[in-house]
């Protein structure tokens, strides 16, 4: 099996990295982007055609004030500074979720980085922010039903092919590679649609310490498993 051209990643452990080392919550996400930058990288390296980050949740605005605040503001600042390096290494950006709450300085930087990025070829790299995936569910079944009632749709032939393009980014493949972080085995809202058949892979180690040699080991890993998609492999009974 070759490398997987699809990777989700949810980037997970940043506060309890800090907190193993007595620092606050902020500090774990600044070494969080560190260690994306690296990642990054690493995809175009092993020829990843795309990768998705799970970057802020629907659910994280319950979070602290202070703390949300913080990734607000960190977002903002990472992409005006890592934009020059991200068009370097030929990356495309886009960006997955609702723009609703993010205030217009936000939405300003990401329509800047995803106009500046439109023409890179080497990896897109696909920042789920302010995202969920039943919101992104919803959101689509509320635009078909607006196609519906204005006649533009037939119920009848919509397909899941078709559902899709009704999605954030309908040129969003299915995923091949979930890879999740921080010890947790479960999809947190993340990519529903999208990794109906997705491998998971689960790392024990917080985001901030994930290193290209694991995101290597878990594509090994991918590489290794074999994949049915609800059929069997040869050799297999109908039993």
């Amino acid at each position: 099996m070759n490398t997987p051209r699809n990777i989700a990643i949810i980037m997970d452990g940043n506060g309890r990295w800090a907190k193993q080392r007595n620092k606050g919550r902020s500090a774990g996400h600044k070494e969080g982007v560190k260690t994306l930058k690296k990642i990054v990288k690493a995809a175009v390296n092993l020829e990843v055609e795309s990768l998705t980050v799970y970057a802020f949740s629907t659910e994280n605005w319950k979070r602290p004030k202070t703390e949300v605040d913080f990734l607000l503001t960190l977002m903002k600042k990472t992409m005006r500074n890592e934009v020059d390096e991200l068009l370097d290494n030929g990356v495309k950006v886009n960006f997955l979720g609702r723009k609703r709450n993010l205030s217009q300085s936000l939405i300003r930087e990401i329509e800047y980085i995803e106009a500046r990025s439109n023409n890179n070829k080497n990896l897109t790299l696909n920042i789920a922010f302010n995202y969920g995936g039943r919101a992104e569910i919803i959101d689509a079944a509320k635009k078909i039903a607006k196609d519906y009632k204005n006649g533009q749709i037939d119920l009848d032939k919509l397909t899941e092919s078709y559902f899709g393009s009704y999605l954030y980014n309908q040129n969003l493949q299915n995923i091949e590679l979930l890879i999740r972080t921080g010890g947790d085995l479960r999809l947190s809202n993340f990519l529903l649609w999208q990794s109906a058949y997705a491998e998971l892979y689960f790392a024990d180690k917080f985001w901030p310490d994930f290193t290209e040699d694991d995101l290597k080991m878990a594509i090994n890993d991918f590489k290794n498993r074999e994949r049915r998609f609800g059929g069997l492999k040869d050799g297999d009974s109908n039993a």
